[in-house]
């Protein structure tokens, strides 16, 4: 496997490609604040190169993503469009009509249901479950949910799960996410389907836009995908035949960042260990 090529900035690989496919939390915003140097990258590339598509586990479909992204100071210019989990997922739920459904995560993520014509019960009775994340993501862990999640994994009973992401990073804090519960679900014989990153529906969501906003087709070779989960945004661009840049600082900078900067023999045993690949890796998105 080789290893990534280290680059100071977007700019020493801009003139490669047409397409930026770009993660949100974590390259752009923590969840508390935005990051100046990365929306100005992606600006750049938007006014010199070509479409960038914003593409985010959120578990919401996107417009409320945007209100928040504004609220957060992320400036429109840094991208031409979103796409989320949540409009890849509203596909299968629509599938799952009317249910009922045991909807697990907070009252904020309601937007995912609206116009589907769901049902909604408890655990005991559900035909189904949609877990978007933690009801409270602030102290709940997945362990909060065995019990529940065993009985119902018992009763055979299917998963959806809106938001693929293991951890984000709101702050300096790692919160748990949809796929935390999720993977725990699996793990008592429960069965899971999502279709956000790193499953192919989001990307088919995400490539189609894209070449809309081109008005051509795209060669795959020309689309760059840029994140910081090995687990979602690497493995999901590698699934996908794209090349990706790797930024190290986000959920996994604990381990690839330290006081002397990217420590690169770090990321690849990172990517090693997971059987990932990336194109180039840098600490942080800039230009």
């Amino acid at each position: 496997m080789t290893a990534p090529k280290l680059i100071s900035g977007l700019s020493a690989v801009a003139d490669r490609y047409d397409v930026l496919l770009s993660d949100v939390w974590g390259v752009i915003h923590n969840g508390r604040e935005h990051f100046p140097a990365a929306c100005a990258a992606l600006a750049r590339f938007r006014a010199e190169r070509g479409p960038v598509v914003l593409i985010s586990n959120s578990p919401r479909p996107h417009p409320p993503v945007v209100e928040q992204l504004d609220s957060l100071g992320v400036p429109r210019a840094a991208w031409s469009a979103l796409v989320t989990s949540g409009d890849a997922t509203r596909a299968l739920l629509a599938a799952r009509a009317p249910g009922p459904a045991w909807a697990i995560g907070p009252e904020r993520d309601g937007a995912l249901y609206e116009g589907l014509g769901l049902q909604f019960a408890g655990p005991g009775i559900a035909a189904f479950i949609s877990c978007t994340g933690p009801y409270d993501d602030e102290v709940e862990t997945p362990e909060d949910y065995r019990e529940r999640l065993s009985a119902a994994a018992g009763r055979g009973v299917e998963m959806i799960c809106a938001n693929p992401d293991i951890v984000v990073q709101r702050g300096d804090k790692l919160i748990y996410c949809g796929g935390a519960i999720a993977q725990l679900y699996a793990s008592l014989g429960g069965r899971v389907s999502m279709a956000g990153k790193p499953h192919p529906a989001i990307y088919d969501l995400s490539v189609a836009e894209a070449e809309r906003l081109a008005g051509r087709g795209v060669s795959r070779e020309r689309i760059l995908c840029i994140g910081d989960g090995l687990a979602t945004d690497v493995a999901g661009a590698n699934a996908q035949g794209l090349d990706v840049l790797f930024i190290a600082s986000g959920i996994h900078g604990a381990e690839t960042v330290g006081e002397s900067g990217l420590d690169a023999a770090a990321v690849d045993g990172l990517l090693a260990r997971g059987g990932h690949s990336a194109a180039f890796v840098a600490a942080d998105l800039e230009w």
